[in-house]
């Protein structure tokens, strides 16, 4: 299996989970919010934290898939890494509200890493094509008409 097409399952995979990860914070938050990782859930109208959670993460998701069926892989790439900020920021703040290290780190930290790995795999494939066709420029320049 080449680079890309293990990039392009990487890249699929994470924007699937991230707009089922949203929908499921939107849909059922009482089967999600306790996952998270935080000790307390705000009292009263804590409801709205969720809804917008996961209308974050299905907008996320989104552009994700956008990029990858209209194959900006370059955009995708650096998408993913930029993303990658949002579940470190999951992290931080589970681990900076006393919440749960085991979820801090293995779910909210392993999916930025996810994220950070799979955004690099995609530059790397797309410096590498870039660089072979700027390779094959001149030489297809030189050729005579």
């Amino acid at each position: 299996m080449s680079l890309k097409n293990i990039n392009t399952v990487l890249a699929a995979a994470v924007a699937l989970l991230v707009i089922s990860l949203g929908a499921s914070y939107i849909l059922t938050p009482e089967t999600l919010a306790p996952g998270f990782g935080l000790p307390n859930w705000p009292a009263g109208d804590g409801g709205g934290f969720l809804i917008a959670k996961g209308s974050r993460e299905i907008a996320m998701g989104l552009v994700l898939g956008i990029l990858l069926v209209t194959g900006h892989r370059r955009a995708l790439g650096w998408a993913l890494l930029m993303e990658a900020v949002a579940p470190f920021g999951d992290m931080t703040t589970v681990l900076s509200h006393h919440g749960s290290m085991a979820t801090a780190l293995g779910v909210h930290g392993l999916t930025s890493a996810l994220m950070v790995a799979t955004g690099l795999l995609i530059l790397r494939e797309t410096s590498k094509a870039r660089k072979s066709q700027e390779a094959a420029a001149p030489a297809l320049a030189a050729q005579p008409a």
